[in-house]
């Protein structure tokens, strides 16, 4: 169940995560090789999916044993949590060989997560980029950042523990503020030149150390675009597995309508009215193209052109 009434596209994991079952090796080994379980499989970031009834995509599930067959052992394998009492869990395949012609020939296909997010039904994008940001956060902590050594996967794939200095790892999650800047009634939006032409979206940027929410939006805005920050508040997060981040969507209220783009991270600022915006969003922007729904960015947008 949301917790909101706005939930952005890879939010809304429906699975109980059941972090109290992780230490239990007995169990997950069990729940592992039982005909009940289930899984999902991921190929080079690419989840595993079918065609749906309805024509959309869904979750190519596969049983829980071969998931186990085709990992090799336990760093290729994540216990996702529970639906309802099935426990599920992820497969993480990597090499150059499609494994859909090979042995899961005959059950769905790999499909890039970006592409078909949108067809895919929002509880299953979920579930599919938590594996995804779990994964990638494996393979760039194989080894242990205190002494060097190779780390080993416990907890069920949530946990890394170096076997030298005891020292434990957890998933990471690197927060990023990305906020639309408003002053009376104009937004700001920017542009990166490496961009497709016409490309405009909201400005973004990493959270520091000892900086809260609020103090890097206006840092942020300031360093790219000269704006001095006046109130901000908050819209809704997205979880992001490319690789590991948080957005953090915000409004923000600024000074004035002085920006000027830092020619680092922006080259290029516009300012739009609620009905240009909605002309934006609508594809009819004469060359001014917002991002895709699937990015918070555009539900920013979407958000400030509708309200009153």
């Amino acid at each position: 169940m949301p917790l909101s009434a706005f939930q952005n596209t890879f939010a809304g994991n429906p699975l109980n995560r059941a972090s109290e079952k992780r230490t239990d090796v007995a169990w997950l080994t069990e729940q592992l090789r039982s005909d009940e379980s289930l899984a999902v499989a991921i190929w080079n970031g690419k989840p595993f999916v079918e065609t749906a009834k309805d024509g959309g995509l869904q979750i190519a599930y596969l049983p829980a044993r071969m998931a186990e067959e085709l990992s090799g052992g336990g760093e290729r394998l994540l216990f996702l949590g529970l639906w309802q009492e099935t426990a599920v869990f992820a497969v993480d395949l990597e090499g150059g060989a499609d494994p859909a012609d090979g042995p899961l020939s005959g059950l769905g296909r790999f499909e890039d997560l970006r592409a078909v997010a949108l067809r895919l039904p929002p509880t299953d994008a979920a579930i599919m980029a938590t594996s995804k940001q779990m994964f990638e956060w494996r393979r760039r902590h194989r080894h242990c950042s205190a002494c060097g050594e190779q780390t080993d996967v416990v907890e069920g794939g949530w946990k890394r523990a170096c076997p030298a200095c005891k020292a434990e790892h957890f998933p990471r999650t690197d927060p990023v503020v990305i906020m639309l800047a408003v002053h009376g009634d104009r937004c700001m939006l920017g542009r990166q030149e490496i961009w497709p032409k016409g490309m405009f979206s909201a400005l973004a940027g990493f959270l520091e150390p000892g900086e809260s929410i609020e103090e890097a939006c206006a840092r942020e805005l300031h360093e790219e675009a000269g704006l001095k920050t006046l109130s901000v508040r908050y819209h809704s997060t997205q979880p992001w597995p490319y690789p590991s981040s948080l957005m953090i969507g915000l409004i923000a209220q600024v000074e004035d309508d002085d920006a000027t783009p830092d020619q680092t991270e922006l080259s290029e600022v516009r300012w739009f009215t609620k009905q240009e915006a909605r002309e934006v969003l609508a594809g009819r922007g004469d060359g001014v193209n917002a991002p895709g729904g699937m990015a918070i960015a555009h539900q920013l947008l979407k958000a400030w052109a509708e309200e009153p």
